[in-house]
């Protein structure tokens, strides 16, 4: 386990590397090919993620109250539902534990990276749902399939050179997709979050948390993407209005102190941080490659998974549908992982040191549950606990959905029951991976990420020209 831990760790920083060096030559990296690819599709739509902010929202509220007439659409569930089940896999505990993380390692200066990611994610988010929609195709059970492994296929068609390396990028995509759900962000990670938040806060057992999270993830998946649609949709508004009316009464307490923890932020991303008690000094460059890396973790901009599940949606126009889809990384980054961020920061809890191991701070979940407790001593703890829970949980369903269709690329339809039992097993293994090599779980969810992007982000570079064709008529044709 030590050796294993070592070089996941050392492939992770690697992958995540600012430069890639071909012996004496610097070429960028993933963090430059994401944030160019977001900025690069910003540019192509004419900045869509502010000028048709508003009425993606509109859009989406309409979804809420049932009133956008998706009845009247081929697709298997409601553009809302859509969007839920994307927020139920990007609204995860990479919202408690991965942000705690990314200060834990990157300090507080990763949190602007985090945001950097966000801001540029959700022209990136806007595109894969565009193309999602525009390329899908129905399966043989008469389902919607869509994503990065049908745009990459189907986009690349008739044109030179890249109609040639359209079918392996696909398949790397759909291989590596497949993987992540099982091993990285989608599952194990999740239950390995959700044990350790009960266990420290409860006294249960990580394998008693591992068997009944197994069992409920079980019942909901069972029943397909409708049923899993319909479980996001009660849900994620749920458990995200539970995280964020805790989280206010932190922030309301401390809100003198606001203004100069955003102002640290900011300044901590372009200046090195000196250690502070048990808190280790970092970095510029630490803080611009792990706020990167949880960034991506989060909001899953350019990793190519939420579109699999825009794919499925009974969208009247793919446009439409990417102004909802650009909403799910604005509620994710730049509000839920932003109020993570600011109670902790504010409670000082990344000072405290980590009991388990000596002459560290705290980390992950168990950082962001002492920084509610520091201020709501009664339940502080509890609340981030269920919250684990309810965000873990709702990640497991949607990154079943998008390992199932990756699977179902890659092998056929007959195979999906023999993923939906490894998917389960899984999920209880992730919960029993603690103590000192839970690292192991976040460098892993990091290096597949990274591997899953890649494919997706060539493909979003070479149809940028069609997202923009696509948006333009779309805009003309109805004057929004």
């Amino acid at each position: 386990m030590d050796f294993l831990d070592q070089f996941i760790s050392s492939a992770a920083a690697n992958f995540w590397s600012v430069f890639w060096w071909i012996g004496p030559i610097p070429i960028p990296g993933p963090i430059f090919i994401l944030i160019g690819t977001g900025f690069l599709l910003t540019i192509s739509t004419k900045v869509i993620q502010v000028r048709k902010f508003w009425l993606g929202v509109k859009f989406t509220m309409l979804g809420a109250v049932r009133k956008d007439k998706s009845g009247e659409f081929t697709g298997d569930i409601t553009p809302f539902q859509a969007l839920m089940t994307s927020l139920s896999s990007t609204v995860g505990n990479g919202n408690i534990a991965g942000v705690a993380t990314a200060i834990a390692s990157g300090g507080p200066g990763a949190v602007f990276w985090m945001w950097i990611t966000a801001v540029v994610g959700m022209a990136t988010k806007y595109s894969e749902a565009v193309l999602a929609i525009h390329f899908r195709k129905v399966a043989e059970d008469g389902s919607m399939s869509g994503g990065p492994m049908y745009y990459i296929r189907r986009g690349f068609e008739g044109r030179p050179f890249l109609q040639h390396i359209a079918a392996p990028l696909a398949a790397i995509f759909a291989f590596f997709g497949a993987w992540v759900a099982l091993f990285g962000t989608g599952n194990m990670m999740q239950t390995h979050s959700m044990a350790l938040a009960f266990s420290r806060q409860f006294n249960v057992d990580y394998w008693i948390t591992g068997l009944v999270v197994a069992f409920l993830v079980g019942l909901v998946i069972i029943g397909g993407i409708k049923r899993i649609g319909k479980t996001a949709e009660l849900l994620v508004p749920a458990m995200i209005l539970l995280y964020f009316s805790s989280a206010l009464y932190i922030l309301i307490t401390n809100i003198t102190g606001i203004p100069g923890a955003l102002k640290w932020i900011v300044v901590s991303a372009f200046t090195p941080q000196a250690a502070i008690g048990g808190f280790i000094g970092h970095s510029v460059k630490m803080a611009l490659q792990f706020g990167i890396r949880r960034g991506l973790l989060s909001n899953e901009s350019g990793l190519g998974s939420t579109p699999i599940a825009h794919a499925a949606s009974k969208a009247k126009n793919p446009v439409r549908q990417g102004m909802i889809a650009m909403f799910d990384t604005f509620i994710d980054t730049l509000v839920v992982c932003t109020i993570t961020a600011l109670v902790i920061i504010l409670t000082k809890a990344y000072l405290v040191p980590n009991p388990e191991v000596p002459g560290e701070t705290l980390t992950s979940s168990a950082l962001t549950a002492h920084a509610f407790s520091s201020s709501i001593p009664w339940a502080g703890g509890k609340i981030v606990a269920i919250c684990s829970a309810l965000f873990g949980y709702s990640t497991l369903i949607g990154w079943y959905y998008y390992g199932e269709r990756c699977f179902e690329y890659l092998f056929g339809l007959k195979t999906i029951k023999y993923y939906k039992v490894v998917y389960v097993a899984l999920a209880f293994v992730g919960a029993n991976l603690q103590g000192e090599h839970l690292q192991i779980v976040w460098d892993l969810g990091d290096l597949s990420n990274g591997f899953m992007a890649v494919p997706n982000l060539i493909g979003l570079i070479f149809l940028s020209g069609m997202v923009y064709k696509i948006t333009d008529e779309y805009i003309k044709g109805n004057k929004v």
